[in-house]
């Protein structure tokens, strides 16, 4: 049977991507949100935030009729749960957001929907998903069993990459994880529509583990680079010239030192695997605490420069996780401007974030803390700290500015060797 409704929950980073290339292949598609302001702006035509060629998609879909946006779902042929799985305060899962999506979707279930988990998963979440359905709905069933109608359950997790998500849900080989074969064959056959790249089937909890490894590796080559920094920083050895070195071996290939590691995936992935396992993950929650500290120990060296020089006004380039978005989830940056403006209380922070209109809480509660823009900030500072490399900094002459005004923590060409840090 065909699809022809789609009921999209969640229209954040994923969810609203995968809506506006859903619509664009004709299919009518419901953005189902419980931010009222992400509902307008969507039934508008526009976007609540920066990713590269979204808006057209979005705009389009909905002058043509075909994506609309709400605050609770309506009856669909399929629903996509694409809400956050943040973790706790013990860097354990917290799944109430599928749940609150499950219960959701579950008045709405007539038999025959297809249900898909995007939101990046601890193994097992998709089965409880659907309990979670089930228990609400014990008329229906995975298996058909006395009589009752079947659901279609499956997971499939997002690999695209910020700042070009539009181009990667087309392009990237997908993962698709039934907790049924036919679930599993249903759920390629939607994303079979806008998805060019191969289409890999498996169970539910392969899939689901299959994206926190995909993450979890990168974590961990990740943080054997940033233990490079620190050990190199002790030792008094340029690591980016030891990195060069190294990887001039034909079968080494070392990832760049940084000031840690954000996003809602690799920052947070890894813990879903240690909290899965925690007696045999002894290695990736070894790499994931050398990536938290990272920042902690950026901002403990800038202090430790300005403390020694004086400083009263330091501009800090960048809150975003990566460059060239404003997404600042779990982003260094933002820890690493917090911690400093605990360290130097009497400090003015000028912060520069094109991307944003205003701070993130944690940071506008700082007093010492301002938004401003990139002239404002670099011609006021004593000091300029490079942590995220958006474009727009590329302007920046590090060499004009001397080293004792301009310090980078994620960036290196020749002309930089003697002020980057990392």
């Amino acid at each position: 049977m065909g699809i022809s409704s789609v009921a999209v929950i969640g229209l954040g980073y994923i969810g609203l991507p995968t809506a506006a290339i859903l619509a664009s292949q004709d299919v009518g598609v419901l953005g189902v949100d419980v931010n009222r302001q992400t509902v307008d702006a969507v039934n508008r035509g526009d976007v609540p935030f920066v990713e590269p060629d979204l808006a057209t998609y979005v705009a389009g879909a909905v002058t043509q009729g075909k994506l609309s946006a709400a605050l609770t779902p309506s009856p669909a042929d399929a629903f996509i749960v694409a809400v956050p799985t943040p973790f706790t305060d013990d860097r354990k899962p917290d799944l109430s957001y599928i749940q609150a999506a499950a219960q959701a979707i579950a008045p709405h279930l007539q038999g025959g929907e297809l249900l898909i988990l995007e939101s990046t998963s601890p193994p097992g979440t998709t089965q409880q998903m659907a309990d979670w359905i089930l228990g609400a709905r014990p008329d229906l069933s995975l298996d058909g069993s006395q009589d009752r109608p079947v659901i279609h359950v499956a997971h499939c997790p997002e690999r695209v990459l910020p700042g070009r998500v539009m181009i990667e849900l087309v392009t990237n080989d997908r993962i698709v994880g039934g907790l049924t074969v036919e679930a599993a064959e249903r759920a390629r056959d939607l994303y079979q529509l806008f998805c060019q790249g191969e289409i890999h089937l498996t169970n539910a909890v392969t899939a689901e583990m299959a994206k926190l490894v995909e993450n979890s590796f990168r974590d961990v080559n990740i943080a054997f680079a940033n233990e490079l920094s620190v050990i190199s920083d002790n030792l008094g050895i340029d690591v980016w010239e030891l990195i060069d070195l190294a990887n001039h071996h034909p079968r080494v290939n070392i990832l760049k030192p940084g000031a840690g590691v954000g996003g809602h995936c690799i920052a947070v992935d890894p813990w879903f695997i240690v909290a899965s396992d925690p007696k045999n993950s002894k290695l990736i929650k070894r790499a994931r605490k050398v990536n938290d500290a990272k920042p902690r120990r950026v901002a403990r060296q800038v202090a430790g420069i300005a403390e020694r020089a004086g400083l009263t006004k330091i501009t800090v380039l960048g809150l975003a996780f990566k460059p060239n978005i404003d997404d600042m989830r779990e982003s260094p940056a933002v820890q690493i401007v917090d911690k400093l403006a605990r360290l130097c209380p009497t400090t003015e922070l000028l912060v520069v974030e094109p991307h944003v209109r205003s701070l993130p809480a944690r940071l506008s509660r700082r007093p010492n803390v301002t938004l401003t823009s990139l002239d404002e900030g670099v011609a006021g500072a004593q000091l300029v700290v490079h942590l995220v490399d958006h474009d727009v900094f590329q302007t920046i002459d590090p060499d004009v500015m001397g080293d004792e005004r301009f310090i980078s923590f994620c960036r290196r060409s020749p002309s930089e060797d003697r002020h980057t840090l990392a």
